[in-house]
């Protein structure tokens, strides 16, 4: 005997605010062909509203004229039009729905083309879907949307998708479907509970990751009272797209768009190369044939790079291994929090800590550690580096009352110190070290921005602000050190050399009176 599939669950999320005059008809458009490929509920959420919206949703379920279960709930707090829709969405996913599409209770979207839009969910081609009013030229202006309205929403939209480097049509449908599977990912709870709520949606599902497609829907603007101050929510949406795009920059830290997908082993650790960086001042500065010590080697990427373009010989450690395809000579697995590997410095010529100290529970401690083993046979040079955390945007921020963490950066979420220019040189010389050279970083733009003429000048600008104040426009801080050497080294010396020097005496010195 042939089972059916089982029939993914849809809720259909109506969020209504003194919408009496219109909540029926919208319930009764919503097409009963739904059923043919879904279990349908529908959850009406009547925000507080001062009309009988709740009264008139309750009736339509009394007579049965809608043929799905119909929930009718009322918020004794208006929640506003983010708030109604968290409300729904945790509905949705404590009762195990597979699907939840957002319709207004006004109207203003077509419970017709609902089958349209659930349908890439269904066949599992999104993670959401959209309806957009601009995918077909003109039909917008021709579906009675104001042209002051037509044109924010173009302008915005544009902004958004440079910020975001997105494609969408527009940002600022209120008709979509979600899997509720994409819901449970983003922390949509910590959203607003303003109208901007579906932007900031919007970015978490792209900061996520998610697949999201855009189809075409009807536009319809009849005579309901728009509660929108224009303004106010373009402030709204473009202060929402700068933070996360500063977020994302390691400028700032906001969990709402803490959303990418969690990486293993190195996380967003990235390979600077083609500009000023730790990795290309290391780079120049390791003599080719060297042998070389990587501690903290994240991916070991550099190590490989100094394997096949230098020929030398490296060592890379880490507390994780070293990414796919990444060719060195040997690896150790150790948490540097422990301390040094147990490797035999001598034969190094030079040891890596590149942006390594900043992310250690106690640095003063491992450099102390690490100057004993290198100092008993000081030949090797360290090369290290970190963040600044005098560069001019930090003090900036502190000037408007701002100190954030970031997913990457200066103030990186996973730093426990943060150092400036005199504090990280203070560091090795009270550690037991000499140091050679001092190197301010610029920012690394291209990395941000991509390889353009504008993140060149950028680079450019910045290091000719470094020669002029390098604690204050340096993004990092390259150092390079050396152990001094240690008093027992200093008196193995002496009597190694003096042994020499009485050896090679000649008689005269020898029989001289004292």
């Amino acid at each position: 005997m042939k089972h059916e599939e089982p029939r993914s669950r849809l809720l259909i999320l109506v969020v209504a605010y003194n919408a009496e005059e219109t909540i029926s008809r919208v319930l009764g458009r919503i097409p009963a062909t739904l059923a043919e490929d879904y279990e349908v509920e529908i959850l009406v959420i009547d925000d507080s509203s001062q009309d009988r919206t709740f009264e008139k949703t309750r009736g339509v379920l009394r007579a049965g004229v809608v043929p799905y279960p119909l929930h009718v709930l009322f918020n004794p707090v208006n929640q506003g039009y983010g708030g109604n829709q968290k409300i729904g969405y945790h509905f949705a996913i404590e009762n195990g729905f597979d699907f939840v599409a957002l319709l207004h209770g006004d109207g203003q979207y077509a419970p017709e083309v609902l089958p349209d839009l659930a349908r890439p969910l269904r066949e599992g081609q999104a993670d959401a879907v959209f309806g957009s009013r601009m995918l077909e030229p003109g039909a917008a202006l021709r579906g009675g949307m104001p042209l002051y309205k037509f044109l924010g929403n173009k302008v915005l939209t544009w902004f958004q998708n440079r910020a975001l480097g997105s494609r969408l049509s527009e940002f600022h449908s209120g008709y979509r479907v979600y899997a509720t599977r994409a819901l449970r990912q983003i922390p949509f709870a910590l959203n607003t509970n303003d109208f901007h709520f579906d932007t900031e949606i919007i970015v978490q599902l792209l900061l996520a990751r998610l697949r999201l497609t855009e189809l075409p829907i009807p536009t319809y603007y009849g005579d309901e009272i728009c509660r929108v101050n224009g303004l106010q929510y373009a402030w709204n949406v473009a202060k929402t797209v700068v933070v996360a795009r500063a977020q994302q920059l390691g400028l700032f830290y906001d969990r709402r768009f803490d959303c990418e997908p969690a990486s293993s082993g190195h996380g967003h650790y990235e390979l600077k190369l083609g500009y000023p960086s730790p990795h290309t001042l290391a780079l120049e500065r390791v003599k080719t044939g060297s042998r070389v010590l990587d501690l903290g080697c994240a991916g070991g990427h550099v190590a490989d790079l100094l394997h096949r373009r230098n020929g030398c010989h490296v060592m890379a450690v880490d507390h994780a291994p070293p990414a796919v395809g990444v060719e060195i000579d040997a690896f150790s697995l150790h948490d540097l929090n422990q301390g040094p590997p147990a490797v035999d410095f001598s034969s190094y010529d030079y040891v890596l800590l590149l942006d390594v100290l900043e992310h250690l529970t106690s640095p003063e401690r491992f450099m102390e550690a690490l100057c004993e083993s290198m100092r008993m046979a000081p030949r090797a040079k360290l090369l290290v580096s970190t963040a600044n955390v005098g560069f001019f945007i930090n003090r900036l921020m502190l000037l408007f009352g701002q100190f954030n963490y970031g997913k990457r950066g200066v103030l990186d979420l996973t730093h426990t110190r943060l150092f400036t220019f005199p504090s990280f040189r203070r560091l090795f010389e009270q550690a037991g070290f000499r140091v050679l050279e001092e190197r301010g970083v610029p920012g690394p733009y291209p990395l941000a921005m991509g390889d353009s003429a504008l993140s060149r000048a950028l680079t450019g600008l910045n290091q000719a602000l470094i020669r002029c104040c390098r604690g204050l426009f340096s993004y990092q801080a390259f150092f390079v050190v050396e152990p001094l050497p240690s008093l027992e080294y200093l008196l193995k010396e002496a009597v190694v050399h003096s042994a020499r020097r009485a050896a090679a005496e000649s008689p005269l010195d020898a029989g001289s009176p004292g």
